[in-house]
């Protein structure tokens, strides 16, 4: 299946927005490593959670133990925290199962850690709708591509909605029943021991896993799944000015969710292929030529080969080694603004190693025309503190 899209997000190479707050690393808060296993991430809660519980650390700690909770429910679901390393916190706004959603208290997370994990709760049971999750994909560009923007195809493996059960995850004509362990609550009630006394704590049912109903007669599509594995194809417009490493986001065009739930984003990974001629540096491209002495003597023109075509290029007579001609406006787009960089052709001036007798008559007829020398000593202009130094010590 083939689509196009334009929708898209530049998330990389973008200097931060102004005025937000900033937000610790959420592997910082818990005082883990980014490749921390989900034990770690758990012990390492129940540590910190200790000792930052306002109700035995006091109110003081109210703020830090909001951001270590947080942090946790982020980092302890695989979904979340995919979301979170691809994307940081600005990928679980605006979508998902949990995703963004406002912090309820501290008793839900605290109560939910010290007694069998996170479920069903009060509020209701648990739904079997979850987000899709976001994708990476690395798209190859050329230098080409990154000057002036370019349509590339996209191909992924994902999940799509299942024709047969729309999402339901029942066979059709079917439909969930109402769980007869917890009667549709989702969980069920527990008393635990634990270091801050007897706790009567919920706890996700085990018949429904905490859904509230269980499905008799799965779909046979997609075994209950709701979603069907498949690969898909995009035609993405890549901006011109984009760069090796530049992540843009196309919001829901990744996998849609279990039970056809909302799909996550495609995050796609731009590499740019080396140019063999020109040297991308920002938006400016760099070239290099020599030419001989006299042609850096006497001036001419010759024609290059730019991004835009042939293009003639002016050598002024007199040009220096080491000179720069600055071509305006030949260089790569400047991303998410008008304009674009410019091309930098480099001079280098070839001077002869060896001369015939012919060129070295001809050469030395020049230089006693213009009154050179082969050596021309000179005494190094003063600075600024030699000539004070000579007015003081004379």
């Amino acid at each position: 299946m083939t689509m196009y899209t334009t929708a898209y997000q530049i998330i990389g190479d973008c200097p931060p927005r102004e005025g937000r707050a900033s937000v610790r690393d959420y592997y910082e808060v818990l005082g883990v490593a980014r490749d921390a296993s989900q034990e770690e991430i758990k012990k390492a809660y129940r540590k910190r959670a200790r000792k930052l519980h306002p109700d035995y650390a006091g109110a003081d700690s109210e703020e830090a133990f909001k951001e270590l909770s947080v942090a946790y429910e982020t980092l302890s679901d695989p979904e979340k925290r995919q979301m979170y390393d691809i994307g940081g916190p600005d990928a679980l706004r605006g979508g998902g199962a949990g995703a963004g959603a406002p912090f309820t208290g501290f008793s839900d997370i605290f109560e939910a850690m010290f007694s069998g994990g996170f479920g069903a709760s009060a509020q209701g049971p648990a739904s079997r709708v979850r987000r899709g999750k976001d994708q990476q994909v690395t798209v190859d560009i050329t230098l080409e591509d990154a000057t002036f923007g370019a349509a590339k195809e996209v191909s992924f493996k994902t999940h799509v909605l299942c024709d047969t059960c729309h999402g339901a995850m029942c066979q059709p004509g079917t439909s969930p029943e109402r769980c007869v362990t917890c009667q549709g609550s989702g969980f069920v009630m527990q008393v635990q021991n634990s270091l801050f006394g007897r706790m009567q704590t919920q706890a996700p049912c085990p018949t429904c896993q905490g859904y509230g109903s269980t499905i008799a007669q799965p779909c046979t599509e997609c075994n209950g799944a709701g979603r069907i594995a498949t690969r898909r194809t995009l035609n993405i417009n890549i901006p011109a000015g984009a760069s090796e490493g530049t992540q843009i986001r196309v919001s829901g065009e990744a996998e849609i969710g279990m039970g056809g739930g909302p799909n996550g984003d495609l995050y796609l990974m731009i590499h740019e292929k080396k140019h063999p001629v020109f040297d991308r540096r920002g938006d400016d491209l760099h070239t290099w030529i020599t030419i001989p002495m006299t042609t850096a003597a006497l001036g001419t023109e010759f024609e290059l080969e730019t991004m835009d075509g042939k293009k003639t290029v002016t050598i002024n007579a007199g040009t220096q080694p080491n000179d720069d001609i600055v071509l305006e406006g030949l260089g790569v787009g400047h991303l998410q603004r008008s304009g674009r960089g410019a091309m930098h052709v480099h001079v280098d001036v070839q001077i002869p190693k060896k001369l015939d007798e012919t060129s070295r008559a001809l050469l030395e007829q020049l230089a006693k025309a213009r009154g050179e020398v082969r050596v021309e000593p000179h005494r190094q202009q003063a600075t600024f503190f030699d000539k004070l130094r000579d007015t003081f010590m004379g």
